[in-house]
């Protein structure tokens, strides 16, 4: 499986950790930056990350900033992209389940490095669960398309 990597500044660290993290576990990276601590533009790295999800370039994504909020707001902006926000496991767990939530995005400022892991770790290996959830994403759909 391949993911998107992508954070500004305020991110940056948590997304080497999770870099380091996914190798570890076996996943490709494409890392669309930012490269460094120092100050830059969120949506130069998040929406490029999010169009290579919606593209199919990438299978899933994972974006960070200081508290994910305006990462999750850019990366839903790309058609195709459901990004759910964590600062939590079941948060993280209820994105995919019952939004099918093909991005994630986490707050550097809203969660502790050790809970980092636990984080990704349920949204990686939780499936949405389909049913009433496929319909209400479907409705999601129409309404956006008209």
């Amino acid at each position: 499986m391949k993911v998107a990597i992508a954070s500004d500044h305020d991110g940056y660290d948590y997304k080497e950790l999770t870099r380091e993290f996914l190798l570890k576990e076996g996943y490709e990276i494409e890392d669309f930056g930012t490269s460094s601590n120092s100050s830059c533009d969120y949506l130069d790295f998040v929406v490029p990350a999010a169009q290579a999800v919606a593209d199919k370039r990438c299978d899933i994504g994972i974006v960070f900033g200081k508290s994910g909020n305006s990462e999750a707001m850019a990366a839903n902006r790309v058609a195709g992209i459901r990004c759910t926000i964590a600062w939590d496991k079941k948060s993280a767990r209820l994105g995919k389940e019952h939004n099918n939530a093909n991005m994630l995005s986490i707050g550097q400022d809203m969660i502790s490095d050790q809970d980092l892991i636990g984080i990704l770790d349920s949204w990686l290996k939780v499936r949405f669960k389909g049913g009433k959830y496929t319909r209400r994403l479907n409705k999601l759909e129409s309404m956006l398309s008209r």
